[in-house]
């Protein structure tokens, strides 16, 4: 049988690691950071309704623009954000592979702090772009002093932030932003993937944009909108940034279905975002109990919860398995990271947890 070492690879990817977590069956899945409220009822009809439609032009090609779905975004976005800075792919994965693609490449690098989104130095990677790793502060923060200082030692061509962080729920500070883009030419990446969790008075990266033609903030829908399985992410950016992502996006690369549900979907954003306000609620609700388990959550502003004190993360994974509990163990020493479900999946994880133990003494 044929192996990956049998086939003329690329050198720089022979013994990488696809990205994906386990893929277990599980009644409580808490372990992919997924809105498991899902898609309300009436939002699905017309998302279906929309589809329906869609359906009758599937013989053409779908709008390459997708101008319709980018005049949503906008307004969504708001902040002043036009529609001529936004721009939308399969996932916020496939964006930050078109930001690599433009901005990055052989010769090039982008710095990275760790513990964060995997998938950055994984698309990294796949775009021959140099991966190169910064030092996070006390608490899995950064500072302005810190990232400016990691920026000066590695001097990166692209910048890569996330916040709230992933897989940590650490908060990013406006001052962080603005002294990371100060402090190169290159671009800035801010991943605000779980921006709609964070605390209601926190300052909103957009707002950074103006006057930062070098500054992009993503955001996705698979999280605030319950839309993981539909694969739609965006960004705002200068107008000329989204230009340079034309050069690399291939053709046509949203389809019309896509298109068409994501902008039914944003039709109803009072509804679903009153979801996030329950979600919220359960996120601190297992930041509270945790601490009476023996564990040491770390604050968090997205929809999951990083908590220490494990003292087999391995064990206490599998113990909760099963109970058909699942969550994430990402191999930071005894930590275990957890979506924040609904007030029934919550409870069943801590009455599990309660039941397991595994706090170390």
């Amino acid at each position: 049988m044929t192996s990956l070492a049998d086939l003329p690879l690329r050198e720089d990817l022979r013994g990488r690691q696809p990205y994906g977590a386990p893929q277990r069956p599980a009644r409580v899945a808490l372990n992919v950071n997924e809105n498991t409220h899902g898609v309300p009822e009436d939002v699905a009809e017309d998302i279906v309704a929309a589809l329906r439609e869609a359906v009758t032009t599937l013989h053409r090609y779908p709008d390459r623009e997708f101008t319709a779905l980018r005049e949503s975004l906008a307004r969504y976005l708001g902040h002043g954000v036009q529609v001529e800075q936004v721009w939308a792919g399969n996932g916020s994965n496939e964006v930050i592979q078109h930001v690599l693609q433009a901005f990055g490449g052989p010769a090039r690098s982008v710095l990275g702090f760790p513990p964060t989104y995997s998938m950055h130095s994984i698309l990294a990677g796949s775009t021959g772009t140099r991966w190169v790793e910064g030092e996070r502060d006390e608490g899995f923060e950064i500072s302005p002093e810190t990232v400016v200082r990691e920026i000066e030692r590695t001097r990166p061509d692209l910048v890569f932030l996330c916040g709230p962080n992933n897989p940590t729920g650490t908060g990013l500070g406006l001052d962080t932003i603005r002294a990371a883009y100060e402090a190169t030419d290159g671009i800035v990446f801010v991943d605000a993937a779980y921006a709609e969790f964070m605390p209601t008075d926190h300052e909103n990266a957009l707002t950074l944009l103006p006057g930062r033609e070098r500054l992009i903030v993503s955001r996705t829908m698979s999280k605030a909108f319950a839309f993981a399985g539909a694969r739609v992410g965006y960004m705002a950016a200068d107008p000329a940034v989204v230009d340079a992502l034309r050069l690399v996006r291939l053709p046509y690369h949203l389809s019309s279905l896509t298109q068409a549900a994501a902008i039914a979907a944003l039709a109803h954003t009072g509804e679903m975002l009153a979801r996030v306000d329950e979600i919220k609620e359960q996120r601190d609700r297992i930041e509270r109990e945790l601490p009476e388990l023996g564990f040491s959550p770390w604050p968090s502003e997205a929809n999951f919860v990083l908590f220490g004190g494990v003292a087999d993360p391995a064990r206490t994974w599998s113990e909760l398995l099963e109970r058909d509990v699942l969550v994430r163990n990402l191999s930071i020493p005894h930590t275990l990271r957890v979506s924040a479900g609904t007030e029934a999946e919550t409870s069943e994880f801590l009455s599990a947890l309660a039941e397991v133990g595994g706090a170390a003494a």
